[in-house]
């Protein structure tokens, strides 16, 4: 089967016996698997280890576009050469440990909600998508899923106005919250359209919103902030393209928000932390409405366990969660330093096993 008819197999739950799978490496991981493995640098890791590996489409910015100067706000910053502002105007300055950065929000400071409306938000204003169902078209030919990232509601925001202080303005300035919010949802809806109406499979969405105990703030407070508007994006893909699949991130314990998740519109929830919440539970409870995918977990058995207990926890994760082919495999983050590359490869040859 082609990963075109093993993503529609897995979606519409009809068992089979392949199964996908994929795993996301850090740079330092990348490093050791290209020379454990005599591998050339432009060779892709996951075409190579025949992993599920969607192709991304985008829209095309206008000709001339020019990313807005964000350095006003931090002209009181000693900036270092290796940091960058990244798209949606924070800065980021690499820290000690391998890939990590430090973010320094540009709305840090504000203190008005005039602050905040005058702020340039990321949008996609005169991008076009004229070009977006042909390269789908062509995706498809080839046998490849074509997917569409529109990142995220919640993280993007609280990176522009600052983590703590976002977290204090949804109770003390609630309308700051939701008017950042608002810009990035007018900005995903846009996308969304563009993505349904040129037949995109998979729209890649999410908010890391929990910690591993529970959500960082109420149920409540997502269920004001959060929830409608991705609500109304998925609603709004799922009208112009019916088939149009949602795959949506969280790390952490989110198990008291899924069935909500499920009722606006998720159809592939990653990453199922097994150190968090029961796969199998989830599964039990939802399971019948949507694909897992992780599941296998990267704060336990991809990095302190054997070889063998990598393709162990492969196996019980397909039969336990995979009996009706809803199941994508894959670590449930991307995969650190510390990991053995044997625990990798067990990994990979485990879910080659078939079902």
């Amino acid at each position: 089967m082609t990963q075109l008819e093993l993503f529609r197999a897995t979606v519409e739950h009809r068992p089979h016996d392949e199964i996908l799978f994929y795993a996301s490496f850090t740079p330092a991981i990348d490093e050791k698997l290209r020379k454990t493995l005599k591998l050339a640098d432009d060779v892709d890791l996951r075409d190579y280890f025949g992993m599920y590996n969607p192709v991304e489409v985008k829209m095309d910015p206008p000709e001339g576009y020019t990313p807005p100067d964000f350095s006003k706000y931090y002209k009181d910053i000693e900036i270092p050469e290796n940091a960058f502002i990244n798209e949606l105007g924070v800065l980021e300055i690499p820290g000690s440990s391998y890939h990590f950065t430090r973010y320094v929000s540009p709305l840090r400071d504000a203190e008005s909600i005039k602050d905040i409306e005058d702020f340039e938000y990321p949008n996609v204003d005169n991008f076009t998508d004229n070009h977006m169902k042909e390269k789908v078209e062509k995706i498809h030919a080839k046998g490849k899923v074509a997917c569409f990232y529109l990142t995220h509601m919640y993280e993007d925001s609280w990176q522009i106005r600052g983590y703590e202080q976002f977290l204090m303005d949804m109770i003390e300035n609630p309308e700051m919250c939701e008017f950042i919010l608002d810009r990035i949802c007018e900005r995903n809806l846009k996308k969304a359209e563009a993505a349904a109406r040129a037949g995109v499979d998979v729209l890649m969405t999410g908010d890391d919103v929990a910690n591993q105990r529970a959500l960082m703030f109420s149920q409540s407070l997502w269920r004001k902030f959060i929830k409608p508007r991705w609500e109304k994006v998925y609603k709004r893909a799922k009208e112009i393209n019916k088939d149009i699949k949602i795959w949506y991130h969280s790390d952490g314990n989110i198990e008291s928000i899924i069935p909500e998740l499920v009722e606006i519109g998720v159809d592939i929830l990653n990453p199922i932390q097994p150190e968090c919440l029961d796969p199998v539970k989830v599964k039990s409870a939802v399971g019948d409405r949507i694909v897992l995918d992780g599941t296998i977990g990267t704060q336990t058995v991809m990095p302190f366990g054997t070889p063998e207990d990598v393709k162990t926890t492969v196996k019980e994760m397909r039969s336990k969660l995979g009996y009706d082919g809803a199941l994508i495999l894959s670590p449930t983050h991307v995969l650190e330093p510390e990991v053995p590359v044997d625990n990798i490869l067990a990994f990979i040859e485990a879910c080659k096993m078939p079902g």
